[in-house]
């Protein structure tokens, strides 16, 4: 027997042990098949030992993960047709039974969220889906969420994206908009020269409780104008010879009787 055969042993020995460690960051997991078989718990993070071949490692990341699902043509209940899409953040939470108990289990989730996706848009009218799209974004998470449960995934949000309409629903919802701000303008219109005929009606009961302050209006009218640099002649009419003609005006008909 050669007497480098005990080095060359151990120097196999050391090469293999190396060879056999494994490290693992923070945000990962190793499910080890021993001879076939699942470990019941993950290893890691930090150094393992895979002993090859009798030990075969699925390295599985616990971060979240973005998943865009695939925009989906979509039939609302008030028969319009729409594309939309939508992003989903998940992560793993059990290793063994994403690795189990799918083949693929992000494939195996977007396939889920497009199906779901499809079926709760379309029992809904194209006014919710764009004013409640929070409550049918915790809607498609709930259900996309107990789907995907027993194999170790958790989906932590789902938000619809981006919603394509038709370019003929996009020019009816724009003159229904432009209606409606008109309608509103219209009403406070109405209500500012309701407003102010009352605010008029007021001035003029009140006026009338003291005839004096209405020839102090009037002076103050003057004042006014003839502070502008115009060419406008005032000729001042007395209030007295109004009400004077006023009331010949009114006796004139009765000595005509």
């Amino acid at each position: 027997m050669s007497p480098l055969a005990p080095l060359v042993f151990v120097a196999i020995i050391v090469l293999y042990l190396i060879n056999s460690v494994k490290i693992l960051r923070e945000y990962e997991r190793g499910v080890i098949f021993r001879l076939g078989k699942a470990l019941p718990e993950p290893k890691g993070p930090g150094i393992i030992l895979v002993f090859r071949p009798f030990d075969q490692i699925v390295r599985i990341s616990l971060r979240q993960e973005v998943l865009e699902v695939a925009p989906q043509d979509i039939i609302t209940r008030d028969n319009v047709t729409l594309k939309v899409n939508a992003v989903i953040t998940m992560r793993v939470l059990n290793p063994n039974d994403a690795v189990i108990k799918v083949a693929n289990y992000v494939y195996q989730t977007s396939q889920f969220a497009q199906t779901t996706l499809r079926s709760v848009l379309g029992e809904v009218e194209l006014d919710e889906l764009l004013s409640h799209r929070d409550k049918l974004n915790l809607k498609i998470q709930t259900i996309i969420d107990q789907r995907t449960e027993p194999f170790g995934v958790k989906v932590v949000s789902v938000e619809v994206k981006q919603v394509d309409l038709p370019e003929q629903m996009t020019r009816a919802m724009a003159k229904q908009a432009e209606a409606e701000r008109e309608k509103r303008a219209k009403i406070i219109h109405a209500e500012g020269e309701f407003n102010a005929a009352q605010k008029l009606v007021d001035a003029a009961a009140l006026l009338a409780t003291q005839p004096m302050t209405l020839q102090l209006r009037y002076l103050q009218t003057l004042t006014e104008i003839g502070v502008e640099k115009n060419t406008t002649i005032v000729f001042p009419l007395p209030i007295e010879l109004m009400s004077l003609l006023n009331k010949f005006t009114v006796s004139k008909p009765e000595a005509l009787k």
